[in-house]
């Protein structure tokens, strides 16, 4: 089974900054795309930040020149850091691994979410 350990939420004031980290576990052969969502009270989760097992990321026009999302293959592990936030940034942010592959034979792998952490911005 494959899991997924969020770590680095909580609360910080307005302007200040975070780091999440989300580490993939179990028999993992490779993982293509590791990326970050969050969902605010009321409202639908959205994308934040994505990045392929190459290294390619996109933002959330919102979060654009804010966070950095980056990506350690050999651990299996995404970060997300999260400068200058702002209320508006709080939410229960959740890592995603996309096409887990778990063994040769499995040429297109499966999906997986962790279980969220929370973000609070606020003075």
């Amino acid at each position: 089974q494959v899991q997924l350990v969020e770590s680095g939420g909580g609360l910080v004031q307005p302007g200040g900054s975070l780091i999440l980290s989300c580490a993939a576990s179990g028999s993992i052969i490779s993982i293509n795309a590791m990326g970050w969502y969050r969902q605010a009270p009321g409202k639908q989760r959205e994308l934040v930040a994505a990045i392929t097992s190459g290294g390619s990321a996109n933002y959330a026009d919102s979060v654009k020149g804010r966070f950095t999302i980056s990506r350690d293959n050999a651990k299996n592990t995404v970060y997300l850091r999260m400068n200058s936030l702002k209320p508006e940034d709080t939410a229960v942010y959740y890592c995603n691994a996309v096409r887990v592959r778990r063994w040769i034979s499995d040429p297109y792998g499966s999906d997986y979410w962790g279980q969220g952490t929370q973000v609070t911005v606020s003075s």
